[in-house]
């Protein structure tokens, strides 16, 4: 799915500009509020179909991995290499600049001194110079009875705090159930869980691993994790926006 020159960067500034006209100030809110926000359709009926369809093109990808072998759930989902696919590679890039900010501010609340460039290239080559070579953006494919279990996506010393990840499928008529969940650790209290209803070609923004939250003597972190419940029939596809890389 990689275009002639001319038709990427045609690709790249239409996703770009899209990506530009979301609510980000309601998406700030809900980040810092939940660790979570809907980014409302942002790819079309096409190019959801579009990335289904390389899913069973494997010159595509570096690896595959059958999470039941590993304990991970069922269901499985392969990364992708370099070159990324033209749109992943979009996503990616036009979506970053619009996290740095909340990223930069999460880390500051947090005590943790790491801060992001502004440009997705300048953070890779940070990641890259660390040895982290690896792409992390991921096609995921679920079935009748499959899951992911709760987890966290961090693969080496330098993480982005926020990953996105986007539903291709119809609920309903693709699938029924597999909703997007989140769970949150709050120091000294059980666990709150978060369900994320998601519209084919919406993505949700979540916080990878901590997020800060405001107590009456300050900022202190929680913890979070995010899944995928249970497939009660058909096929879900996502695809998953990670933007650092991995060791």
């Amino acid at each position: 799915m990689n275009l002639p020159v001319e038709n990427s960067v045609a690709l790249s500034k239409a996703l770009s500009e899209r990506v530009n006209q979301l609510d980000w100030v309601r998406v700030f809110e809900e980040l810092d509020a939940q660790g979570s926000a809907v980014l409302d359709h942002v790819l079309s009926l096409e190019e959801c179909r579009s990335l289904v369809a390389l899913y069973t093109e494997d010159a595509l990808f570096r690896s595959r991995i059958v999470m039941a072998r590993h304990g991970f759930g069922r269901g499985e989902y392969k990364y992708f290499s370099y070159p990324l696919p033209d749109l992943i590679a979009a996503l990616r890039t036009s979506i970053y600049p619009h996290l740095v900010a909340i990223a930069n501010r999460w880390n500051g609340d947090m005590g943790v001194d790491v801060r992001y460039p502004e440009s997705h290239e300048s953070f890779l080559d940070r990641c890259h110079q660390a040895g982290q070579t690896k792409p992390t953006p991921l096609l995921l494919r679920y079935g009748v009875g499959d899951y992911n279990c709760l987890h966290q996506d961090l693969y080496g010393e330098h993480v982005f705090p926020l990953q996105v990840a986007f539903l291709l499928s119809e609920p309903g008529k693709d699938f029924e159930g597999g909703e997007f969940v989140m769970t949150e650790q709050r120091p000294r209290m059980q666990s709150r869980p978060v369900v994320v209803p998601l519209r084919q070609g919406d993505g949700v923004v979540f916080a990878v691993h901590n997020r800060p939250v405001q107590g009456t003597r300050g900022f202190y972190r929680v913890n979070l994790r995010h899944g995928v419940s249970r497939i009660r029939s058909g096929h879900r596809y996502t695809a998953g926006i990670i933007f650092h890389d991995a060791q």
